[in-house]
């Protein structure tokens, strides 16, 4: 089976934050769960690198915008790593591959007769790139997003005929009902086709940085319809000599933010259909991440930097605080001060502290052998159905409601440690037994667990089971019970130092 994900490509107009990390730690736990199940697993991220706000940000730091994209673009890239993010390819829109295939693909569109010549009128924010309708302007026609003032632009261009695809997407909606993920972003993408779909500008005539139209070389396309195009056109050249569309392609899951749901929920499948693609599968759409009750944005200057936060309490700490404070589809507050609660409650304490003193048990009571005695059915009912119910979610890409079922059972074998005393049965040498049960029964639950988390959290995963003497990712060794005793178990050093 092939499973293939993606995340939004990212704007190189200013350097990575959270909100970016977000999205791609989101993608790669899908990844890493996808292959924990054996999926052959294509995922891709990259950088969009054309279009009007990259020029300005390069014209106000007086380099062009392929110096600018050159500089930044490194810096996304080298992030992915710092967050242990596993793609498989990092596109640059910038890539002649990709701008090739662009004017092969839109060059088809314009063929099957969706493109004609028009003139278009309307409120343009040039940060987000997009024409905002009426309805969408705040107070003194002020994008809602970026707070700043638009101006109406007027220009001669080409136009890409979505309204010919009104019918289409009402179909797909009516009939697919988790094309888009969750389902109030389902029925907000539903309400825009409902309002009836009008024709949107494929090319603008002033802009020089871009994919030139082949039909007209006076104009570039219009940065959304050279982006969409990076999910297809990767799959053509991330392997050379290899063509992955037809492996791949449609593809399973893209992750974007809300602020984006237009692009990929309406125009993205119409550009598809009129270039003869099949539709993804699924298009999940995060929230916000919030600080200060405003959307975390580089232009707003409320950023939490993640490279600080991995330097300090490396990239599991980030990749489990992202899905835990913040419900993966909603928007959710964060700061510096829920971030250093949940590292210390959960990871050191909860978690941490959990793998330290089962280890340490095995070692001071079993001479660090795992005992090979039954496990314990007392907590065989809280682990049972666990791995199926696990990735039932994440095939919805609930990455927040799959972590909270494995941290349920993190704290139930705490619970478990306090019941059962082990510190207390090894002064009884009658209770022996009990003790072997009880010590089998913890490395057994924090194996499970631990496999379960290893897309959350991949260095300390490996660590740990490699500790339990027991390094198998496979989810099928996700069962309680299906590992047997007789291991010996290393040292560790603890997982969450406190800070």
């Amino acid at each position: 089976m092939a499973f293939y994900v993606s995340t939004p490509i990212y704007y190189v107009n200013a350097a990575p934050h959270l909100g970016h990390a977000y999205s791609t730690i989101g993608a790669d736990i899908l990844a890493r769960h996808m292959r924990q199940r054996g999926e052959e697993v294509f995922f891709l991220t990259g950088t969009d690198e054309h279009g009007e706000p990259v020029a300005q940000a390069a014209e106000s730091e007086g380099v062009t915008p392929k110096e600018l994209a050159d500089r930044n673009a490194r810096h996304f890239e080298d992030l992915m790593p710092r967050l242990d993010v596993t793609n498989d390819f990092f596109i640059r829109t910038s890539d002649s591959r990709h701008e090739a295939m662009v004017q092969e693909i839109l060059q088809r569109v314009h063929d099957n007769g969706y493109v004609y010549a028009g003139t278009y009128e309307g409120w343009y924010c040039p940060r987000c790139a997009d024409f905002k309708t009426e309805t969408e302007l705040e107070e003194g026609n002020r994008c809602p997003i970026h707070k700043i003032v638009l101006e109406r632009e007027r220009e001669d261009n080409w136009f890409f005929a979505l309204s010919a695809f009104q019918e289409q997407l009402e179909r797909l909606y009516a009939e697919q009902e988790d094309f888009v993920l969750p389902r109030m972003r389902f029925n907000e993408a539903r309400s825009f086709i409902a309002q009836g779909l009008n024709d949107v500008s494929l090319s603008r005539a002033r802009l020089t940085w871009g994919v030139r139209v082949p039909w007209d070389e006076s104009q570039v396309f219009y940065v959304w319809f050279d982006a969409l195009l990076n999910y297809v056109t990767a799959l053509a050249f991330a392997r050379p000599g290899e063509d992955l569309v037809s492996k791949f392609w449609p593809a399973d899951y893209h992750v974007i933010g809300k602020d984006i749901l237009k692009f990929h929920a309406v125009f993205w499948p119409a550009l598809l259909l009129a270039a003869g693609y099949e539709l993804p599968r699924h298009v999940f759409v995060h929230g916000f991440l919030l600080m200060e009750g405003e959307k975390m944005s580089k232009s707003l200057g409320n950023v939490l930097d993640p490279i600080e936060v991995v330097d300090r309490y490396g990239s599991d700490a980030l990749r489990h605080y992202c899905f835990r404070e913040v419900s993966f589809g909603q928007d959710g507050s964060v700061s510096t001060a829920g971030f250093e609660a949940r590292y210390e409650t959960e990871l050191a304490n909860d978690y941490g502290n959990l793998a330290s003193r089962t280890l340490a048990m095995v070692s001071r009571y079993r001479d660090g052998i795992v005992p090979e005695a039954d496990c314990d059915s007392a907590l065989a009912v809280d682990f049972d159905g666990l791995a199926e119910r696990f990735s039932e979610q994440l095939d919805r890409a609930e990455l927040t409601a799959a972590l909270d079922e494995v941290w349920q059972r993190v704290r139930r074998l705490n619970r478990y440690v306090e019941e059962r005393a082990p510190w207390q049965l090894a002064k009884d040498p009658e209770r022996s037994g009990e003790l072997d049960v009880t010590l089998r029964s913890l490395t057994e639950g924090l194996r499970v667990l631990t496999v379960l988390l290893h897309p959350y959290l991949p260095q300390s995963a490996g660590r740990l089971l490699a500790a339990l003497g027991r390094p198998d990712l496979d989810l099928r060794a996700a069962r309680y019970g299906d590992s047997p005793g007789g291991a010996r178990v290393g040292e560790l050093e603890p997982l969450f130092p406190k800070r």
